[in-house]
Formats: structure tokens, sequence, C-alpha cells
């Protein structure tokens, strides 16, 4: 049952709660780590580890991509970024850690040079040619452009995403109906961020194999007073799931949660509370492969008008192997690193084999 509570005369508020509200309960026999299975399978594609990394110049280098694939995740090309504006990707990422507090300022002005569609399909097209997953991401607004080229480019999962999206983005340009829209495409499509029950059924009835919740690392409750509590956003959106799933008759769409989560206990937490699988970007800022030497920035902090999002710097001058970061080892009793060797531990620890069963687990609110 859902909480309301009255916060003025005649104004009620529901309350929600993120993932650092709420706790795992283990209350079933404990078991090795060594038989957990964290394969993550989403349409034609499986993955050995539930993570996708958040589409952003900071992380998504070739390298970086390549040794993603390696471990077993999804690494994530953002389309309208720098790959297809400059030629020189290390010289533009060296112009954004050099400006310090004209960061923002300096990655507006490499964004507004226009989309080369060639050099971009150029440098999907390299991806391709390794073993790794080709996953692109557009945004809502720029789907309809922008998603031909990719596709044709080689593009194998499509990624729509925006720090909030709807079944139906309208502008005053022709409106992108999702529906209409993902029908027409070759490849599958993952959409979000959502935060609600409503729209995780339209875009689960629109076609989606994966609703993504949440906004990633944004500044909207700031700029917007929008927030997402993900704890409970993850829950609604599972909820909406199982209804799809009955009306279609067995048609699963994944939950990937973006949002709050930085150590390997938020990671087991999103998956806990229904999710499938979690997108990771500045816990993977720090990793050696990652070309920003650190630095992290969100694909919505190039907005030229609005920017919704910051160019962090390194909290430490320290960097990791991926791998070290993923999969361990680590000396690091934070939960920063090793994230999923985490959630292998407390699968094990609650007496889970798989991804899909441990959704099942107790939860608390603390």
């Amino acid at each position: 049952m859902r909480d309301y509570v009255e916060i003025g005369h005649g104004r009620e508020a529901r309350r929600t709660y993120r993932l650092a509200d709420i706790s795992i309960s283990a209350s079933r026999r404990t078991r090795s780590s060594r038989d957990v299975d964290t394969t993550w399978n989403i349409d034609a594609y499986s993955f050995q580890i539930p993570v996708m990394s958040h589409p952003t110049d900071s992380l998504a280098a070739p390298e970086f991509v390549k040794e993603m694939n390696r471990l077993g995740g999804l690494a994530v090309i953002n389309a309208e970024g720098l790959w297809g504006r400059h030629v020189d990707l290390d010289g533009a990422i060296s112009r954004i850690i050099d400006a310090g507090p004209h960061a923002t300022q300096v990655l507006q002005e490499l964004h507004a040079v226009p989309v080369d569609f060639e050099l971009l399909a150029q440098r999907i097209a390299d991806i391709r040619t390794t073993d790794a997953t080709v996953a692109v991401r557009v945004s809502p607004q720029n789907a309809r452009e922008f998603a031909p080229q990719v596709i044709k480019a080689g593009a194998e999962l499509l990624i729509i995403q925006g720090t909030m999206i709807s079944a139906e983005h309208v502008q005053e340009e022709e409106s992108l109906n999702l529906k209409e829209f993902i029908g027409t495409l070759e490849v599958p499509v993952i959409a979000g961020g959502v935060s609600d029950y409503s729209t995780a059924m339209h875009l689960m009835r629109a076609g989606a194999v994966g609703v993504i919740v949440g906004g990633g690392t944004n500044t909207n409750e700031t700029t917007l007073g929008i927030a997402t509590p993900m704890a409970t956003a993850i829950a609604d959106v599972a909820a909406a799931r199982r209804e799809y799933l009955d009306e279609t008759g067995g048609r699963y769409v994944h939950i990937i949660a973006d949002g709050e989560i930085s150590t390997s206990g938020e990671v087991a937490k999103a998956i806990a509370c229904g999710a499938d699988a979690v997108v990771l970007g500045e816990p993977l800022a720090c990793a050696q492969e990652a070309p920003a030497q650190g630095y992290y920035w969100p694909a919505v902090a190039a907005h030229p008008r609005f920017p919704r999002g910051v160019v962090a710097a390194p909290h430490k001058e320290e960097f990791f192997p991926l791998e070290v970061l993923l999969q361990g080892p680590s000396t690091d009793a934070s939960g920063h690193h090793n994230l999923v060797g985490g959630l292998r531990r407390a699968m094990a620890k609650c007496g889970y084999t798989d991804l899909k069963s441990f959704q099942k687990v107790g939860l608390t609110v603390s």
C-alpha cells in the first residue's frame, strides 16, 4: 500500500525511499559465492555481469569499450558526444580536463561542432570489428535523426535515453511516438529514464526490451526540483513489468537502474528492488582504461542552454584497472572496488544463485 502524508492543509505527498533508506534482509541459508550466477540476458544478447556503462565520452574510449566487453559487461557509446564531432578525441578531452572551473563551457563549445556522421559511422564500425556488442545512445530529441545513422553503421542495441522520458516526446517539430518509432527499427531498444509505474508501462507497450529507471548523475533535483528516489522507483517499475508480463502472456522487459549507485552494496540493493542490471558512470571514472584521467561528466552535462550535470574532478589521483573495479581482487573495504564481487557475495549470503531470484529477497527500511 502506498504511503501518503499530509504536507499542508489539503496537500499530500507520497512517501518514497532511496537506496540508502533500505537494507537487504538475509533470512535463508547461506551458500558459496562461487555458486552464484550473475549472467544478464537481454533480447539476443548475453552478458556475464549485469553492468552497463553510462554513455559518456569520459568513459567510452575504444580501449574502455573493448575491456568492458572482455569483462562481461556492456559499454555504451554516446552518438551525440565527441566521437562524431572531433577527429582528435584525446585532444578534445584534454581541453575539458585543462579548463578547470570553465570545463562545462568548454564541453558545450566542443559539442557545438556539428556531428560528422561519416566520422561517427567509422568509429562505430571500428568497434563492430571487435567482439564487443555495439550499444549506442541517442537522446529522445534527436532519435529520429540519429538512430538510422548509427544502426546503419553497426549499432546492435539502441539506447534512447534522457534524464526523463515519456512514450511520446512532444516538440514543435514532428513529435516522437516511441511505439511507432521502435516498430520501424531493426535493432532492440532500451529506453529511459523513467521514475514511475505509468511511464514504464507506456515504454513497455511501445516495444522497448529494457527500461532505464533513474537519470544517472544529474542535477535535476537542484535545477528542476525533480528527483527519483531509486528504491521506490525500481519497485514501481518492477510492478509495471509484472502487469505487462501478464498482459502479454510472457514478454519480459528488463529493468536497468541508473542512479544512487556507487558501491557494491548499492548495486545489490538495486537488484534486490527489482532491477535486472545497473548503469555505472562515475564509479568507473578512475579506471585506467577511461580516457578522462578520473574526470567524469554525464551525457547531459553538455546541453547548450541548460546543462544538468557537472564535470567532476577526480576524488583522488589514483587509477585502477577496470577489472579491479568490477571484479577485483581489491584491497578496498568501502565497496567501491570489486563491485560485481560484492553483488555475488550479497546474493550468496542471502542464499540466492541468480539475479531474478535475488529480486525476491527480503528488504527492511532503516
